[in-house]
């Protein structure tokens, strides 16, 4: 039996305001935009080429034993890509203010590319504080 993950909610504050930077400034795909029932909204995104998703809710009750995230509490959302600069330079041309690309090593965070496999990043918030990273990869998950 496989197990794939494929939603992940992302809380925030305003839903058109959340939608429109997700679809408008970081390019994800609206799949659904419906209600489930009055009073509550579900925002289905996916990013390019992506096979996980993200949701945006509200209105919804908490699931037995969940509770709900404050708007802008989630960190470490991680997207990889193969071209960190073409990834950073087009994040930019939509308006999203990303780092400059970094790399991890031995001493810590630095600026530029790493020379090792997947450790070049940059790193953005949506308007409600969620954090991404965005991690260069060798190739494209199919082929990894």
């Amino acid at each position: 039996m496989e197990w794939t993950l494929e939603l992940i909610g992302v809380p925030v504050t305003d839903m058109d305001r959340a939608k429109a930077f997700y679809r408008d400034q970081c390019g994800f795909t609206v799949d659904i935009d419906a209600p489930f029932f009055d009073g509550a909204r579900f925002i289905q995104l996916t990013p390019p080429g992506s096979r996980c998703s993200i949701v945006l809710e509200s209105g919804m009750p908490d699931a037995p034993g969940q509770s709900r995230m404050a708007p802008g509490s989630l960190k470490g959302l991680q997207l990889c890509v193969t071209d960190i600069e073409a990834a950073r330079a087009e994040l930019v041309g939509r308006g999203v203010e990303v780092t400059e690309v970094l790399h991890v090593g031995a001493s810590g965070w630095a600026e530029g590319r790493g020379g090792e496999t997947w450790t070049s990043f940059v790193f953005f918030e949506d308007p409600d504080g969620n954090g991404w990273a965005v991690q260069e990869a060798p190739a494209p998950l199919a082929e990894r």
